[in-house]
């Protein structure tokens, strides 16, 4: 399945089930396989910080493949070196919906591990997940302080021991990255960018999307968060270089990106604060939806050279006229004379317009 689709709303649980059911993802699943959820808990922080999965993605996983007969599932991850992984399983909820479903949680902290030759040299990763029946990688799409973002590539680094992940930081994370892509590879991706942190994994400054969308392609669903996020491919390298190495595609047309609702689904978007509010201050907004938005808060962060201009976005700028020179954002704002085109645009194409 060479295609990515969108789903845009509030709710993470209905969301999740949905792109399922669009994706008849349970044929994805080869018969009597069990299935490994692998969910973004870097730190015992709340999703809503933008650091987290949100709880309602497991749910929504658990129930689908629940329902379509699968009776063999469990949550694995580990946290950071510095981080304690049942704390920040409790912290993020995790705790209650394993409870509710009857789900093993499993510290992958404490599993054995296996050596696995990689385009870098041996790996040490976790056996679990080496050899989950069919493992489903649950990330969150957010900025990273050392390799600017993350999303379903880097996120399998919480199947890998402390040690191995302490020496992934000392090659410089992004070969080593790359290489773990190109031999850990999940059958499916179903990204959590609801509210996905600006540019630090640990939160802070969530950026609320409120959308999800998932592939069965890592590479190509990371190109496709680059560009969702303003980035080049040459921003985020350890993309090209896991292409590189037999671990997915960059390539990809609009054709095979869908949306299985209306991005004004997601909602307006709520009254920024902190960080987002400096970034936004020339912006004029009138009932934006929250996808529209959050790729302009995201374009504002990668080239502040929009900052220095006044910047209209918003249903509530349908039909009205718009200053000569200022830039509109989405077809909602078409009547401006500069205008950056798309239902919601991406951050790319809005910061290239800066």
């Amino acid at each position: 399945m060479a295609k990515i689709y969108n789903i845009y709303g509030t709710n993470a649980h209905s969301m999740t089930l949905s792109l399922l059911e669009a994706i008849n993802a349970i044929s994805l699943v080869p018969s009597g396989a069990n299935i490994d959820l692998k969910p973004n808990l870097v730190v015992a922080g709340s999703p809503e910080n933008g650091a987290t999965t949100h709880a309602g993605v497991l749910s929504g996983c658990i129930e689908y493949f629940r329902e379509n007969g699968v009776k063999d599932i469990a949550v694995t991850e580990g946290s950071w070196v510095a981080a304690n992984t049942m704390s920040a399983m409790k912290r993020a909820g995790y705790d209650e919906v394993c409870k509710r479903y009857n789900v093993p949680f499993i510290d992958l902290k404490h599993e054995k591990t296996q050596r696995v030759n990689s385009p870098i040299g041996p790996l040490e990763i976790c056996e679990r997940s080496m050899n989950a029946g069919f493992l489903v990688n649950l990330p969150v799409l957010k900025g990273h302080c050392q390799t600017v973002m993350t999303c379903a590539l880097k996120n399998l680094k919480g199947c890998l021991p402390d040690k191995e992940k302490s020496r992934f930081h000392s090659l410089g994370l992004i070969k080593p990255i790359a290489a773990l892509g190109s031999v850990l590879k999940p059958g499916l991706i179903v990204v959590d960018s609801i509210c996905g942190d600006l540019d630090f994994e640990e939160g802070g400054n969530p950026v609320h999307t409120n959308r999800m969308f998932c592939g069965t392609d890592p590479v190509m669903i990371d190109a496709y968060g680059a560009g969702l996020m303003g980035l080049e491919l040459s921003d985020v390298p350890y993309i090209k270089i896991a292409e590189k190495w037999g671990a997915g595609s960059t390539k990809f047309s609009a054709d095979e990106i869908f949306d299985i609702n209306s991005p004004e689904t997601a909602g307006n978007y709520p009254k920024p604060s902190g960080r987002v509010a400096s970034l936004t201050r020339r912006v004029h907004e009138d009932s934006a939806c929250s996808a529209c938005y959050a790729a302009l808060v995201r374009a504002l962060n990668t080239n502040r050279k929009g900052q220095s201009q006044d910047i209209y976005i918003g249903q509530g700028w349908r039909g009205k006229k718009i200053p000569d020179g200022a830039l509109g954002i989405g077809r909602c704002c078409s009547g401006a004379d500069r205008n950056v085109k798309g239902c919601p645009p991406d951050a790319r194409s809005i910061a290239e317009m800066f």
